[in-house]
């Protein structure tokens, strides 16, 4: 894995090729947003850091389940922890995170929408996508 960039889009992330070590690295990360536990809990971090108490009160959880998710997500290098006195405090590991996330929540509502990207391209040129995939010539 790399940054090389491999872009079909002006406005896509670069991309690198990936192989089975990356493969899995990615499967790893893409795991731990699979539980909507941790999703609440990056998503809460990306409005910014907080104490490990706090932040299990603010998604709803019991402080024990909540740090069991944090030291898995410290794990995979999605939050960094900082100790502060008697507490830790945690934050999203880097802005990547913060994309990762973002970029899953605007897919979701894109599918809610009925809307993809094609759609948003075809727009650009000035005509409609209709919802069902077709698209209608602009006047």
């Amino acid at each position: 894995m790399g940054h090389k960039t491999v872009s079909t889009s002006r406005n896509a992330v670069p991309r690198a090729r990936l192989d089975a070590v990356g493969a899995s690295k990615v499967a790893a990360t893409l795991q731990a947003l699979a539980t909507p536990s941790r999703l609440l809990i990056l998503a809460r971090l990306r409005e910014g850091p907080l104490p490990a108490t706090e932040l299990a009160a603010a998604v709803g959880m019991e402080q024990s389940a909540c740090s069991h998710q944090l030291r898995l997500l410290r794990n995979l290098g999605l939050v960094v922890g900082e100790r502060r006195g008697r507490s830790v405090v945690y934050a999203l590991y880097d802005h990547h995170v913060a994309e990762l996330l973002d970029q899953a929540v605007y897919h979701v509502e894109h599918l809610q929408l009925g809307l993809s990207d094609a759609s948003e391209d075809v727009e650009d040129l000035g005509a409609a996508a209709l919802p069902d995939g077709s698209v209608a010539a602009a006047p």
